[in-house]
C-alpha cells in the first residue's frame, strides 16, 4: 500500500519520492518513544527520518531518508475509526511523511490536513 501510495505521487514530487526507504515495523522502539516524549506507542503511526530537502547542502551528500510505518499502531487506528479504508489511512500517513521529506512541518501540514480533527 505504501508503494503503491508512492506511485500516485504528482510528477514534481516523484522523483525526489524515489530516494526514500519505506520501511514498516510492527511497533515505534521503546527508546524512540522515550525520545520523541510519546507514553503511548499507539499515538506513533509513522516516522520520517533524515534531512529534509529544504535543509540538504548541494556541497554534501546526504544518507537516504526513511519512512517508517508502525503496522499495529496503523491497523489500531483503522479499527478503531471505522469510517476510512486501511488503504486510505496508509496513504495518509505515508503521504503526511513524505511531506516532511519535501521540508514541511506538522503544523504546516495540519494547516491544510485536517485528517485528525
Amino acid at each position: 500500500m505504501a508503494e503503491a501510495t508512492r506511485k500516485t505521487l504528482p510528477v514534481p514530487f516523484a522523483g525526489a519520492a524515489a530516494e526514500v526507504r519505506i520501511v514498516v515495523e510492527d511497533w515505534p522502539a521503546d527508546a524512540l518513544l522515550e525520545e520523541m516524549e510519546i507514553t503511548d506507542a499507539y499515538d506513533l503511526t509513522g516516522l520520517y527520518e533524515g534531512v529534509p530537502l529544504t535543509e540538504r547542502s548541494a556541497d554534501w551528500p546526504e544518507p537516504p531518508s526513511t519512512v517508517t510505518l508502525f503496522r499495529r499502531p496503523i491497523l489500531d487506528e483503522w479499527a478503531a475509526r471505522g469510517d476510512v479504508t486501511l488503504d486510505a489511512l496508509v496513504s495518509h500517513v505515508v503521504v503526511h511523511e513524505f511531506a516532511h521529506h519535501f521540508g514541511w512541518s506538522d503544523d504546516e501540514i495540519a494547516r491544510i490536513d485536517q485528517w485528525w480533527d
